[in-house]
């Protein structure tokens, strides 16, 4: 199964370590986004973008690592609207506090995942893709 794993920067290596684990486990990751380092223009802004979408549409499932910036929730929209299951991994349960969750955090096609990264790999590879 395809995977891709959407997070902010400050994540980087956690990024690194949850797609690390999954391809160790017989998953194929369909784009490092991680290896973008040192971007100075808009067109290599524009390619990159083009190269997530690719990897989103071509996954059969993405996980989104909390905390997470803009680009990863317009994944997570793109993930959701070409109808892939995604994982949500929160080390805590923040994500239910209703004063500062977003609402499709709680649609039927994503999976809430907290605890430990091993945690989060152990129940996507339990799943396998999960089924709703």
């Amino acid at each position: 199964m395809k995977f891709y794993v959407a997070s902010s920067f400050r994540n980087m290596q956690t990024v690194r370590d949850v797609s690390e684990k999954l391809i160790n486990r017989g998953f194929q990751l369909t784009y490092d986004w991680t290896r973008n380092e040192g971007v100075s223009t808009i067109e290599q802004l524009g390619e990159i973008g083009r190269q997530e979408i690719q990897a989103v549409t071509e996954a059969d499932f993405v996980v989104v690592i909390l905390p997470a910036g803009k680009g990863s929730h317009v994944e997570l929209g793109i993930a959701l609207g070409r109808g892939k299951k995604v994982y949500l991994y929160s080390p805590n349960e923040e994500v239910n506090d209703v004063e500062t969750t977003s609402t499709f955090y709680h649609v039927p096609e994503v999976r809430k995942c907290f605890g430990t990264i091993d945690e989060l790999v152990e129940t996507v590879v339990e799943a396998g893709s999960f089924n709703g």
